[in-house]
C-alpha cells in the first residue's frame, strides 16, 4: 500500500463526504473545513517526519519498508536493522547461520506490522518493547505497553545465538516458532 497523492486525495474526499452525511443525516454540526485543514497538516507532518518531502513517490532503503509490504528471508551481514513504517514485513529467520558467531538485529515498527518466523532449534533470545502496540511471542507472552522477553529452548549464553531487539509503537510484532 503506497501513500501517495492519489491516496491522500481519496481519503480526503471520503472524509468530506462522511462529514456532509453526518451533518445532514444526524444534524450534528461538524466543522468540515477545520477537519480538512487538520487532516492536511497531519499528512504533511507525517511526510516531513519520515523524510519524504514529495507527495508523488515514497523513498526507502533496503532496510526500511514504508507504505508497503516486504518479505525478508535470512539475514545479511549488512542488514542488522529493519524498520517498518505504515507497512508490513515478514522476516524469515528459520535458516539463519550462526556458525560465524552470534548475531543481533533490531526490528522497529511504527504504525505497521511485522511477522518474524524463527526455528525452535536455533538459539534465539528476543526482547520486545511495545508502546500502544502489540508484541506477541511464541509462548503466548504479549506486551501492549511495556516489554516482554523470550528464549528458545536451545538458547545458551555460552553458544552462538541470535539476539532480536524489537520495538513497536502503534503497531504489532508477532514472533512465530516453527
Amino acid at each position: 500500500m503506497k501513500m501517495g497523492a492519489g491516496m491522500f486525495w481519496g481519503i480526503l474526499l471520503i472524509l468530506i463526504g462522511l462529514g456532509i452525511v453526518i451533518r445532514v443525516v444526524f444534524n450534528i454540526d461538524f466543522p468540515i473545513v477545520k477537519f480538512i485543514i487538520a487532516f492536511f497538516f497531519i499528512f504533511l507532518g507525517i511526510k516531513i517526519l519520515l523524510g519524504n518531502h514529495t507527495f508523488w513517490k515514497v523513498r526507502h532503503d533496503e532496510n526500511t519498508t514504508m507504505f508497503g509490504e516486504r518479505r525478508v528471508e535470512g539475514l545479511d551481514a549488512e542488514h542488522k536493522e529493519f524498520n517498518v513504517i505504515f507497512g508490513s514485513n515478514m522476516i524469515d529467520l528459520r535458516d539463519i547461520d550462526l556458525s560465524q558467531g552470534s548475531k543481533e538485529i533490531n526490528v522497529n515498527v511504527i504504525f505497521g506490522s511485522t511477522d518474524i518466523k524463527i526455528s525452535e532449534k536455533t538459539p534465539i533470545r528476543i526482547k520486545a518493547e511495545a508502546v500502544f502496540g502489540s508484541a506477541q511471542m511464541p509462548n503466548g507472552n504479549n506486551a501492549s505497553f511495556g516489554s516482554t522477553q523470550y528464549k528458545t529452548e536451545a538458547f545458551s549464553k555460552d553458544t552462538n545465538y541470535l539476539y532480536i531487539k524489537a520495538d513497536v509503537v502503534f503497531g504489532g510484532i508477532e514472533v512465530k516458532s516453527y
